[in-house]
């Protein structure tokens, strides 16, 4: 892998007229194309996620609902080392292009899909077009936009999931209701021609101005690599829902498969938190892990625990995702690049009073609105950390490496999602969430509230190590 200290051969950084902003008369269509691209991926996100059971019912696939979901994991995981290594040798156009396409054909493939199987692995091909675009876009705002303006583009692509998270669930539900789960995934790749025909010409354009580095064959290794990591980890995923004996054997096997190549595809160091890029990495999966773990089991929380509806228990979230649009937006503000490692140490504080806080709705004499308001604070807490972490990556990454560190990052971020979710599934089943709904039912929550308390707690303390962390991402001298 192409190291951050790498820095011969380096073509120039994009030039910087020191006036325009992301949406000046040189940047405005790069931006917006960005960005739809970014509201699309959002758009599917929140929608597919609403539409789902009914697919899984009515394909008569509801034991493989799971997979419909570390199908889409898997594939990412692998397509991202592909497109990093891609981006690094032939810049970021055509992987990003091809993503979009791919993406859209796994659209295309489940729904039409007459199977539970089918319909998993056309989930499993958006995963595959997900991962090469992600990576592809954070290598064209390193190409394309000029070092002040990456922290404004990066804030751009936290404030393109607000409008997703509020009105893509209740879209969804009209459409699956009125016209079928079908439709939720058949109109989405009608919209993807919108970011091609507003992007396109501004980016090759961009490339033109800034031709990648002669770069050779595709690190075949590299690849194989991710390809062990994403069935380590599916193998894992797979192992954590059986909870028997018998999930001891898939379990050691994904640990066999995930533990190798990802120390040979995180940069020397992400494991003990290195100095620098290393720590960088390593905290975009502490950040992303801790907050999506608890996150995850909010809705569940709300419903069992204080009786809300499924769409009141949902609104709950709402507060998280437009906090986390303030919060990549303040650390984009003029004067902030100077207090980086501050934010991201603030970033992680939040963060943790945000879980510990949520967890106060298991005491009764507490407020139902508590998660809600715990929640905004999270929500800055991850907009100030996980944009900083984008923005200092970048600017410790000379140009031939951004495509694998971006990669690396990205890696980063789905590891810590499968496995503190995955942890914090385990906790709640060891401790009484299998029979979460008959307790809830007869007014005997207790075991149930042990293990949300259990993962509330977890997730906390993995936050406040984050914070505890936070001094090393400025490299030695």
């Amino acid at each position: 892998m192409t190291t951050a200290t790498q820095t011969s051969t380096t073509p120039s950084r994009p030039a910087d007229d020191g006036a325009q902003g992301v949406l000046g008369p040189h940047y405005r269509a790069l931006t917006l194309g960005i960005v739809s691209v970014v509201l699309l991926l959002a758009f599917e996100a929140t929608a597919v996620n609403t539409a789902m059971p009914v697919a899984a019912r009515q394909l008569h696939g509801l034991g493989l609902y799971a997979f419909a979901f570390s199908g889409y994991f898997t594939s990412t995981l692998f397509a991202m080392v592909l497109s990093g290594e891609w981006c690094d040798r032939r810049g970021p156009v055509l992987p990003l292009f091809a993503g979009i396409g791919v993406f859209a054909g796994g659209l295309v493939v489940a729904g039409t899909a007459g199977s539970m199987w089918l319909f998993v692995g056309g989930r499993a091909i958006q995963g595959l077009g997900g991962g090469l675009v992600i990576v592809a876009l954070y290598v064209v705002v390193g190409r394309a936009f000029p070092e002040r303006l990456r922290p404004a583009v990066f804030a751009a692509f936290s404030a393109a999931w607000v409008l997703p998270s509020i009105v893509g669930p209740v879209v969804s539900g009209a459409v699956t209701q009125h016209l079928g789960w079908r439709w939720v995934f058949l109109a989405v790749p009608a919209l993807v021609v919108l970011p091609l025909a507003v992007m396109g010409p501004a980016l090759r354009r961009a490339e033109r101005q800034q031709p990648p580095a002669p770069g050779g064959a595709l690190n075949r290794r590299r690849i194989a690599l991710a390809a062990m990591a994403a069935l380590g980890a599916g193998l894992l995923q797979y192992a954590g829902e059986r909870l028997d004996l018998l999930g001891l054997v898939p379990a050691a096997a994904g640990a066999g498969l995930l533990v190798p190549a990802v120390l040979r595809l995180l940069p020397p160091g992400t494991l003990r938190a290195g100095r620098g890029l290393p720590t960088l990495i390593l905290l975009r999966g502490v950040a992303a892990g801790a907050f999506f773990a608890a996150e995850a089991f909010i809705p569940l929380m709300m419903v069992t625990q204080r009786h809300l509806s499924p769409t009141l228990a949902g609104l709950t979230l709402t507060s998280g995702g437009l906090s986390w649009a303030l919060g990549s937006w303040l650390q984009g503000r003029p004067g902030a690049e100077r207090y980086r490692e501050r934010l991201i140490r603030l970033g992680f504080l939040l963060t943790a009073l945000a879980i510990a806080g949520a967890a106060l709705v298991l005491i009764p004499a507490a407020p139902t609105w508590t998660a809600a308001a715990a929640w905004a604070f999270g929500g800055i807490g991850m907009g100030l950390s996980v944009s900083t972490i984008s923005v200092l990556m970048m600017k410790l990454s000379p140009p031939q490496a951004a495509g694998s560190n971006s990669a690396s990052l990205q890696m980063s971020d789905a590891l810590g999602n499968v496995l503190l979710v995955g942890l914090a599934g385990v906790l709640f089943a060891a401790l009484g969430g299998g029979a979460v709904a008959a307790a809830d039912a007869a007014g005997e929550g207790g075991g149930a509230r042990a293990g949300f308390a259990a993962i509330f707690l977890t997730m906390t303390a993995v936050a406040l190590l984050g914070a505890a962390l936070s001094g090393r991402v400025r490299p030695r001298g």
